[in-house]
């Protein structure tokens, strides 16, 4: 192909034709001759007369150029002209593409695998061998995959980044495996990272090394941290790239569990830096909310930072005795934790009643023996749900009978009368040392100091649970702490002061990770290998390289020291790794991370990675060359006088022949209209009769699944409602009108292609103006919802974009339990319990006499299960049920429950919440036999 600039030609040698043009000037200006001009007297007497017929002596030179330009279009038309072509580069021997396959990819990932196929497209065309290697996923045998250049072709969709950095072992052994020449196509993530010099070395000594990388920074969120009582944000960049800014957002759940941007903030970098820094104030209620900070704009792992239990400060509530000696703050019971815990969490006082009101995340009671009144209940019910009670012991529990007749709830173990400390009745000869943790302790890995002594503590009563309630224990292996589960919560008893009357504890660095450990305080920084020895964590959110949190699955516990080591990889992905009482976040960021550009050798041929589509202009050179022949004979028939007089016919139904034949395409103008009057026809069928409607998934088989259902269900309605409902339709989102349909019955499946925007704006249209969509996972036999099965998933990403509102288990008085039927059951072919629909509003009550609360309010847009209902409501066109539910007679019962429930859903959209009027009370209550 021959180019001139932008401009190439498939058949430049057709070209040549343009070089006749002047000589075809000459031609036209030559033929006709020009007549000889001669003075006649007599022709006087024909002045004023007019022939028929009218012909000019030469031809006028605008017509010459369009006839120029006609046939100038049409030479270059049939040289097939072609806008930014693209030329491939012939190479010879083996091609190894080389992407780096890291979360600096992922913005841009789609142009690199354009660029990829562009590059195989240009290989196969010359029979090369190609090989393709992701850094962060070398092949295992080592060497180089070779093949032919279609075969990657079909891997390309499935290869993605990695949401970390290669490893430079792996890099280093798999590039000493090669010893072959290759021409190597590197598609960079324009960072430096270790390995990537001596991997360019190496491919640079096989051959010819051509780059591909995006010309924009990269640009990373180090972890928030807490400083001055505000959030500080960091955000780094890959280069100083003049002024730029960016938004971060902190992502969390409001209090009706939805997620929400809960606070922004404005990143601004100076010309010359590559760190922006901004702070956010928030209160600590939505503080302890944020789940996430995210980069706005920015589709990578790099722009996402984890929130853990270090950013989340714990609200503690601290109880003692009062003490006689407050003017001695060393000898208070709670100076010592005090200082260990302020630092770290936000402490709050008042009395018992209002301390469990707040729901605080620890109560901390500091030798306190007795509690009064209703205290005990109190605090056990905030235990059992969840909460820690961290006790210390003291003269006043020593004396008292506090844990001596039994099991009591607030106690982990049975204590002995009196105390044992130096010098008493159950004297020890002197202080005792601590005994270093086991490893079924949460202590396990802290190193125990020499100095740390304790030289009196309460006595546990020994008991079949006593081993295995101790978890930290002296040195002679009296029990030092005990635990107990209790329920969701626990209570946690150190059997020595807060201070340092009975040991020196409270004054070691121990007691401030062992405080830790117990999740009653959250380290601002990092731990070490050292604070994490010996412990065991479980990856329980998984960031992707694209910027996505995701359920991780199962993964086997990662070491505690791996984890404080940091540097994502393979057995490490980024992501919310959880402990036994507390949450680790590790992000593809750390706090002190700086990234830089990767460098590249003088001479390196470095290129971007847009990919340029060639646009044939063949014809549309060729249309202009008609337009200009169809331009000539007009200007011909005025020259003649041919578009006047008697023949001004002829001429019009010529032109009227040729614009017929330029207009041709018109005629699938005609079937489109034709087509939009059909779907109009059948909107106004629909909006005329009460019609169920189905989404078109795709898939054939659910699709006539789900029309059978609903023609089986439209027909139970007939006989049993005043509904007279007529065939089910099916819906396509992206085109048809749902307004029309008042229930759209929504079945999920794993390859279903996801609606456009336009198509969700309908979709959110439909759901707010009182359209009903039951969402059908199909898969209540093998999942629960919200369970990881494929149409769980799918359903989730499905609704991502829907304005749903906040969704419950539907309550035993929900309206939908009573629209026609009594129900507390919505089994399909499948039976479970999870079907959801939107919450009752916080301030529905239950008026004296009702047996339900007033939820008339409106209709639940969206009802979700996966109980598999179309199946149950199947029938073919003689009403014979499809397929089997359940056995025997059970399974028929179970039939009708489900045929019940969809008459009960069909009732609720056409008539709302009626029957939350009390009119229907009696009557109800006579059903129910109240």
């Amino acid at each position: 192909m021959w180019t001139i600039g932008p401009l190439g030609f498939a058949v430049p040698w057709l070209l040549l034709g343009l070089l006749a043009l002047p000589i075809l000037w000459l031609i036209l200006r030559a033929v006709p001759p020009a007549p000889i001009r001669r003075r006649f007297p007599g022709v006087a007497l024909l002045l004023g007369l007019k022939d028929d017929e009218q012909q000019t002596d030469k031809t006028p030179w605008w017509l010459l150029l369009l006839r120029m330009l006609a046939v100038g279009a049409a030479i270059i038309g049939f040289a097939g002209p072609v806008l930014n072509p693209v030329t491939s580069e012939d190479g010879t021997g083996p091609l190894l593409i080389v992407m780096d396959g890291t979360w600096a990819d992922a913005p841009d990932w789609s142009r690199r695998i354009a660029r990829v196929d562009e590059a195989l497209t240009d290989a196969q065309a010359t029979g090369r061998e190609t090989a393709i290697v992701v850094l962060t996923d070398l092949p295992a045998e080592g060497g180089l995959p070779l093949r032919a250049a279609d075969a990657w072709s079909a891997a390309l969709p499935g290869l993605q980044p990695a949401p970390w950095l290669p490893d430079s072992d792996a890099l280093a052994a798999w590039a000493a495996s090669l010893d072959e020449e290759v021409e190597t196509f590197w598609l960079s993530d324009g960072l430096s990272w270790d390995g990537r010099e001596a991997l360019r070395d190496r491919l640079a000594d096989l051959g010819e090394i051509t780059v591909f990388q995006s010309a924009r920074p990269v640009m990373a969120l180090r972890p928030a941290r807490w400083e001055d009582g505000q959030i500080v944000l960091e955000a780094v960049r890959s280069r100083a790239d003049g002024p730029d800014s960016v938004t971060v957002a902190a992502h969390g759940l409001d209090p009706a569990g939805t997620p929400r941007d809960l606070a922004t903030a404005t990143l601004g970098f100076a010309p010359s830096e590559t760190v922006a820094t901004a702070s956010i104030a928030l209160q600590p209620e939505l503080r302890n909310r944020i789940t996430r900070f995210e980069i706005q704009g920015l589709r990578s792992a790099g722009a996402v930072s984890l929130a853990d239990d270090g950013l989340r400060r714990r609200e503690i509530a601290i109880l003692s005795p009062r003490d006689e000696r407050e003017g001695l703050q060393l000898l208070s019971p709670t100076h010592y934790l005090e200082q260990a815990l302020i630092p770290n969490t936000d402490i709050i006082d008042g009395s018992i009643d209002d301390i469990v009101l707040a729901n605080p995340d620890v109560i901390i009671m500091a030798d306190i023996a007795q509690l009064g009144g209703t205290e005990p209940e109190a605090i056990e019910g905030w235990v059992r749900n969840g909460g820690l009670l961290l006790r210390f012991a003291g003269p006043r529990l020593a004396a008292s009978d506090v844990g001596r007749s039994g099991d009591e709830p607030l106690m982990p173990v049975r204590l002995r009368i009196g105390g044992r400390n130096v010098g008493g009745a159950m004297s020890w000869g002197e202080p005792k040392t601590l005994r270093a943790f086991g490893p079924d302790s949460p202590f396990f890995g802290l190193t125990v100091p020499e100095d740390v002594t304790v030289s009196a503590q309460v006595m546990a009563e020994p008991d079949p649970t006593l081993a295995e309630r101790t978890i930290a224990t002296l040195a002679d292996g009296t029990p030092l702490v005990t635990r107990k589960r209790l329920d969701e919560g626990q209570v946690v008893l150190f059997h020595v002061t807060a201070n340092a009357e009975w040991s020196s504890l409270p004054l070691s660095g121990l007691f401030v990770s062992m405080l830790e450990r117990l999740a009653v305080s959250s380290r601002p920084s990092d731990p070490s290998a050292a604070d994490l020895a010996g412990t065991s964590w479980t990856l329980d959110q998984a960031i992707t390289a694209f910027g996505r949190v995701e359920e991780a699955g199962t993964m086997p516990g990662v070491p505690g020291e791996r984890l404080a080591e940091g540097g994502p990889g393979r057995d490490l992905p980024p992501g919310l790794y959880a402990g036994e009482d507390r949450r680790l976040a590790l992000n593809v960021a750390t706090a002190d991370t700086a990234i830089s550009e990767a460098v590249w050798p003088d001479g390196t041929r470095i290129e971007g990675l847009a990919t340029v589509s060639e646009t044939p202009l063949k014809g549309i050179v060729l249309s202009a060359a008609l337009a200009f022949l169809l331009a000539d004979v007009l200007a011909a028939l005025w020259l003649s006088g041919r578009l006047s007089g008697p023949r001004a016919g002829q001429a019009a139904a010529v032109l009227l022949a040729l614009v017929l034949a330029a207009t041709q395409p018109g005629a699938a103008l005609a079937q489109s209209e034709e087509m939009t009057d059909t779907e109009l026809e059948r909107a106004l069928r629909a909006a005329s009769e009460v019609t169920l409607a189905y989404v078109v998934t795709g898939n054939d088989r659910v699709d006539q699944v789900s029309e059978a259902g609903l023609r089986g269900l439209s027909r139970v309605l007939f006989r049993r409602t005043s509904i007279e409902p007529i065939e089910p339709t099916a819906v396509n989102l992206e085109f048809d009108e749902l307004s029309v349909f008042p229930f759209l019955y929504w079945p999920v499946t794993p390859d279903q292609p996801r609606p456009s925007l336009d198509a969700y704006a309908n979709l959110n249209r439909y759901l707010r103006t009182g359209g009903m969509i039951l969402f059908d996972t199909r898969d209540a036999d093998t999942a629960r919802f919200g369970g990881t099965s494929p149409n769980g998933r799918k359903l989730q990403e499905l609704a991502l974009p829907l304005d749903i509102p906040p969704l419950e288990p539907v309550p035993s008085d929900h309206v939908l339990t009573r629209t026609f039927y009594l129900l507390q059951d919505f089994p399909g072919r499948h039976i479970s319990r999870d079907v959801w629909v939107e919450a009752s509003p916080a301030d529905a009550e239950r008026a004296e006499g009702m047996p339900f609360r007033n939820l008339n309010d409106n209709v639940t847009p969206v009802v979700i299960g996966g109980n598999d209902w179309a199946s149950a409501w199947a029938v073919d066109d003689s009403g014979v049920p499809i397929f089997p539910v359940g056995r025997g007679f059970a399974g028929e019962r179970q039939r009708e429950i489900a045929y019940r429930f969809g008459v009960n859903l069909v009732m609720h959209v056409l008539t709302g919440n009626y029957k939350s009027d009390q009119v229907h009370v009696p009557a109800l209550l006579d059903r129910l036999g109240q």
